[in-house]
């Protein structure tokens, strides 16, 4: 069951994935397509026994991240302009150039043999300890994420307010 489980949501998180990069002029449906895959990497986490981070993985990126997204862009109220593959013959050979190199690339990674897991502390990776480390010594991050955040919201309003008053 587990397996099927496993195949069910990974397959759901590529098709996502997919249906993120097909909906470019429509910016919501790929939200929504980029919350199904958020969501789908939480089930695939959860079933790897790091339930910590797949529920983080819903709190931040699914819920917060993805909201922010659309807050932005309905703010904004972007239109769709000539954007498209179809006018950018180029970008879309370099992107297939890429797509081949990341496939031959990642061929020639799994057939190398693997190396043994090192050991680690049974404490790693517990709520505690990301705690712990994430207000000690990544603290500085924190705030400056934060504040970049904050800036992005205050630069989207500015951006979108026709009039300053």
């Amino acid at each position: 069951m587990e397996q099927i489980l496993f195949y069910v949501f990974s397959g759901l998180a590529i098709l996502s994935a997919i249906g993120l990069l097909v909906n470019v002029r429509n910016t919501v449906n790929a939200a929504l397509s980029l919350v199904v895959c958020m969501l789908s990497l939480a089930v695939l986490f959860i079933m790897l026994h790091a339930e910590f981070v797949g529920v983080l993985q819903v709190m931040v990126y699914a819920g917060a991240i993805v909201v922010l997204f659309l807050f932005v862009v309905m703010l904004l109220n972007l239109r769709g302009g000539n954007m498209g593959a179809e006018s950018q013959p180029v970008l879309k050979l370099v992107g297939g150039a890429v797509a081949v190199g990341a496939t031959v690339k990642l061929a020639t990674l799994l057939d190398r043999p693997l190396k043994p897991w090192a050991d680690i502390d049974p404490e790693f990776g517990t709520v505690a300890h990301i705690g712990r480390v994430f207000y000690t010594d990544y603290m500085l991050a924190f705030q400056v994420a934060g504040v970049l955040l904050l800036a992005g919201i205050v630069a989207a309003v500015i951006l979108a307010k026709r009039e300053i008053d």
